[in-house]
Parts: C-alpha cells; sequence; structure tokens
C-alpha cells in the first residue's frame, strides 16, 4: 500500500486489487455526466471497489474508475 505525506493512497493499487463481482452495463443515459466512452452497453465489467452510490469498475480506457450503480446490474 502507498502512502504520500502519511495518507494512505489505495486507489493507486486499484488496477492490482482483487475482483470481487462483475456487473453488466445496462445503459449509458448519464444526465450530468459522459459516460458512453467509458461504458459499452451489454458489457461486463471487473468490480475492484463499491461504496453505497459508486461502483468502481475497470472501463474501457482499462483504467479503474468510479460509476454510479445505476448504469449496472449484478451478473449472477
Amino acid at each position: 500500500m502507498l502512502t504520500v505525506g502519511g495518507i494512505v493512497m489505495i486507489h493507486y493499487d486499484w488496477d492490482k486489487a482483487k475482483v470481487i463481482k462483475r456487473v453488466k452495463c445496462v445503459h449509458t443515459d448519464a444526465k450530468r455526466y459522459k459516460v458512453n466512452t467509458m461504458l459499452t452497453v451489454g458489457k461486463e465489467y471487473d468490480v475492484i471497489n463499491e461504496t453505497d452510490e459508486f461502483i468502481f469498475i475497470i472501463d474501457n480506457s482499462n483504467r479503474v474508475a468510479g460509476y454510479y450503480k445505476e448504469y449496472f446490474t449484478d451478473v449472477g
């Protein structure tokens, strides 16, 4: 785990983190943000981290990014 000035920077290691689950993108109709270039409807993505409001996935840029949960459904 990387620390900078005594602060733990866990997001620097997310690209190497264990996948916790998979989700499927169900839409890219964003109200405020442009997400259709980073997400593909129907594609499954690996989830690296999750909060109450966001899912952090490896998106189409092959980098970890956070998105609202409303764009996804769990793959069971």
